[in-house]
């Protein structure tokens, strides 16, 4: 007899044809439903969400109630507010390292040269004193126009060419320079100072105060006012023009001195001073109000009493500053 295997035992995956196609298509839905649940998971496994957090940085200085500079404090020491929102502090530094960067604008208008010859030589000793390595320093004029004297450089005898080469004009451009030397110092990292040589008398009326202020806040920029009055009394003074470059000075973080017996060595000596005493709090905003431009900002020493320390700041910074990095 001829026996042959059952047609099952030769092809087994003809076995419960009806059995094996139900259960591909199972596998096949298991598969689609795996797909659709965890594709999120490797989505997000291969994708990486950055927040772009800027870090603001600000510079203090803390006077006592005789106007010496008080250093020593402590990260704890200070409490900063943006708007009136508590902040955490990131960075703390008492004397900052990092680099400065430092417009020097001299008025050369006929309001205040007096002895070009002694401006220049404590402009000189200035520069010698303040300039470290990692320092570059810009030399600008003004009067009826402002003129670049000397771009950027950590080069002392170049900045030195550049003050030999003053020459007085008639008007004086204040607020031009301070919206000029700004704008230069706004895509510096580190540190951005404008010196100001000046009587404040703004007679080429261009820009305005606010247009300063404006343009120092928006390239945060201190503004050290050394006013030189070359009229001691009243009646042939700008005292408008005085309190301007205060007022701009104390809103940047800035200080300003009259140009007194001392001359104007004793002037730039007080600038190195404060500049050498600064102390750096940086932190990272949190719970900012949606929309707000400008951001105020405000420190103090909670564990002082009001009138003990003063601490001097600028007032606050704009969101869409033009500034470059921190």
């Amino acid at each position: 007899m001829n026996r042959s295997l059952p047609k099952t035992d030769r092809h087994p995956e003809l076995v419960a044809p009806s059995f094996s196609r139900s259960l591909r298509k199972g596998l096949e839905r298991t598969l689609l439903v795996t797909a659709i649940l965890f594709a999120p998971i490797a989505f997000a496994q291969d994708t990486t969400f950055k927040v772009d957090v800027k870090l603001v940085n600000i510079f203090a200085n803390v006077t006592d109630a005789k106007g010496a500079n008080v250093g020593g404090l402590k990260r704890e020491d200070f409490s900063l507010f943006e708007d009136g929102r508590k902040q955490e502090i990131a960075v703390f530094e008492r004397q900052s390292e990092l680099p400065l960067n430092l417009v020097l604008a001299i008025d050369t208008s006929g309001s205040v040269h007096k002895d070009m010859s002694e401006e220049v030589g404590a402009a000189k000793r200035f520069v010698r004193a303040i300039l470290r390595p990692q320092d570059k320093m810009s030399v600008i004029q003004f009067a009826t126009t402002v003129q670049v004297m000397a771009g950027f450089t950590n080069s002392v005898s170049t900045i030195e060419r550049s003050l030999d080469h003053l020459r007085p004009d008639w008007a004086s451009a204040v607020y031009d320079a301070i919206c000029q030397g700004s704008g230069s110092l706004g895509g510096k990292d580190g540190r951005k100072v404008l010196v100001i040589v000046s009587d404040g008398d703004d007679t080429a009326k261009d820009l305005t105060y606010d247009d300063a202020l404006e343009a120092a806040l928006r390239n945060e920029v201190m503004i050290y006012s050394l006013i030189d009055v070359p009229i001691e009394s009243s009646a042939g003074r700008d005292l408008g023009g005085e309190h301007a470059l205060i007022t701009l000075s104390e809103q940047t973080g800035g200080k300003h001195f009259y140009v007194g017996a001392g001359g104007l060595d004793q002037a730039f000596a007080q600038v190195s001073d404060d500049l050498r005493t600064q102390y750096l709090l940086g932190y990272y905003p949190k719970n900012q109000e949606p929309g707000r431009v400008f951001h105020r900002i405000t420190i103090t020493i909670p564990r002082a009493a009001a009138d003990v320390f003063n601490v001097r700041n600028k007032v606050g910074y704009y969101a869409n500053a033009t500034a470059g990095e921190n």
